[in-house]
C-alpha cells in the first residue's frame, strides 16, 4: 500500500495536500473540517497589515475627536491581530495536522512585528506573502529583489519557526533569487502566488477585479519553473500553488519535485472532498506504479533527471505547432 506521508518545512504530514491561505481556513470550525476532509495541513488565512490600515481609517473619519486618533488605531489594530493569534492557538489546540500561519504586510517593520507574535502563538511554520508592485521607472530589478532579501533575513532574525516564501513569477531570472532567498534563510517557497489583477468594465467604464480562482490550465505556468528550482543543489522545500483541482495535478507538481501542493479554487469549486479525491487517486497511481513512498518518485521529471532538459528550456512555439500548419 502506498504511503502518502511527506514533509514540508521540517513538519510531518500525512500527505502532501495542504489546503492553502483563504476564507477557508479563516475559523478553527472549518480546519477541523479539513482535517477531517484529509488535509495534510493548512495555511492560515492570511493577516494583512494593509487591511488593518484600512479598516483604522475609516474609523479615524468618523471620529471628531482628533486626540483619540492613535487610541482607535491601536485598539483597532491590536484587536484584529488578537484575534489572528487566538485563530493560531485555538486550532493547534483542536486538529493535529501543522497549522502554518500566513502574513501579507508592505512594511519592513510589520512583517517582523507580526511575526514574533505569531511565533509565540503556536505556529507550526510561517508563510510570508511578499509582492511589491515596481511603479518606479528608476529602481532596477536588483534593487527590487533585495526588499524580499531584506525581509527574509529580518525575519530570520527574529524568528526559530521555518519561513516559507510565496511569491509571484515575475523575476527576470526566478532560479537566482530562489538561490538567495535560501542564502538569506528561507526553508520553502511557494511557486505562484495569486494577486489581484484588473479588467475592464467596457459597458459602465470602470476597472473590475478579474476572475480569482484558478483554472487547471494555469498548471502550465507552474510545473516548467518549479521542475527548475527543484533541481538546484539548494536546501529549499517547495509547496506548488495554481492550478490543483486533480489528483492528475498533484502527481504532475510532484514529479516536477514538489514536496507538497496547495489547494483552494477547486475546493469553492467542488467541496471539500476534492482533498480526499486527491489523495485516492494519488495513492492508487503510486500502486499502479508500484512507488511506495512518495520521495520515490519525488522530481523523477524535474530539470536534472530528465534526459533533454532543453525541454524546459523551450519557449518558442514554431516546432510545437508545425504539425498545424
Amino acid at each position: 500500500m502506498a504511503d502518502l506521508k511527506t514533509t514540508y518545512l521540517g513538519l510531518k504530514l500525512e500527505n502532501p495536500v495542504i489546503v492553502s491561505s483563504s476564507a477557508l481556513t479563516g475559523s478553527v470550525e472549518k480546519i477541523v473540517k479539513l482535517e477531517d476532509s484529509g488535509a495534510g495541513a493548512v495555511v492560515l488565512k492570511s493577516i494583512f497589515e494593509e487591511q488593518f490600515n484600512y479598516e483604522t481609517s475609516d474609523l479615524l473619519k468618523h471620529n471628531v475627536y482628533p486626540e483619540a486618533g492613535d487610541y482607535i488605531l491601536n485598539y483597532a489594530k491590536s484587536n484584529a491581530i488578537e484575534s489572528y493569534f487566538d485563530l493560531i492557538g485555538n486550532a493547534k489546540a483542536r486538529v493535529k495536522l501543522p497549522v502554518i500561519a500566513s502574513i501579507n504586510c508592505f512594511s519592513s517593520k510589520g512583517w517582523t512585528d507580526f511575526s514574533v507574535q505569531i511565533e509565540k502563538a503556536g505556529a507550526s511554520a510561517l508563510e510570508v506573502n511578499i509582492f511589491f508592485m515596481p511603479v518606479d521607472m528608476h529602481q532596477t530589478g536588483a534593487q527590487a529583489e533585495a526588499l524580499y532579501f531584506r525581509i527574509i533575513e529580518d525575519l530570520k532574525k527574529k524568528i526559530s519557526i521555518p519561513i516559507s516564501v510565496k511569491i509571484g513569477f515575475r523575476f527576470t531570472n526566478l532560479l537566482n533569487v530562489a538561490w538567495q532567498m535560501t542564502n538569506y534563510g528561507a526553508n520553502g517557497l511557494v511557486l505562484f502566488n495569486r494577486f489581484y489583477e484588473p479588467d475592464f468594465d467596457i459597458q459602465n467604464l470602470n476597472i473590475i477585479p478579474a476572475a480569482v480562482l484558478s483554472s487547471q490550465i494555469e498548471r502550465r505556468y507552474v510545473l516548467r519553473w518549479i521542475g527548475m528550482v527543484s533541481a538546484l543543489n539548494i536546501e529549499l522545500d517547495i509547496s506548488a500553488s495554481t492550478g490543483v483541482h486533480s489528483g492528475d495535478d498533484v502527481i504532475r507538481y510532484i514529479l516536477a519535485g514538489a514536496n507538497t501542493v496547495q489547494v483552494c479554487s477547486a475546493l469553492y469549486k467542488k467541496g471539500f472532498s476534492v482533498i480526499s479525491e486527491m489523495n485516492e487517486s494519488l495513492r492508487k497511481w503510486m500502486n499502479d506504479k508500484e512507488f511506495s513512498r512518495i520521495k520515490d518518485f519525488r522530481g523523477m521529471l524535474n530539470y536534472k533527471n530528465i534526459e533533454n532538459p532543453a525541454l524546459f528550456e523551450r519557449s518558442q512555439f514554431m516546432k510545437h505547432y508545425s504539425s498545424y500548419i
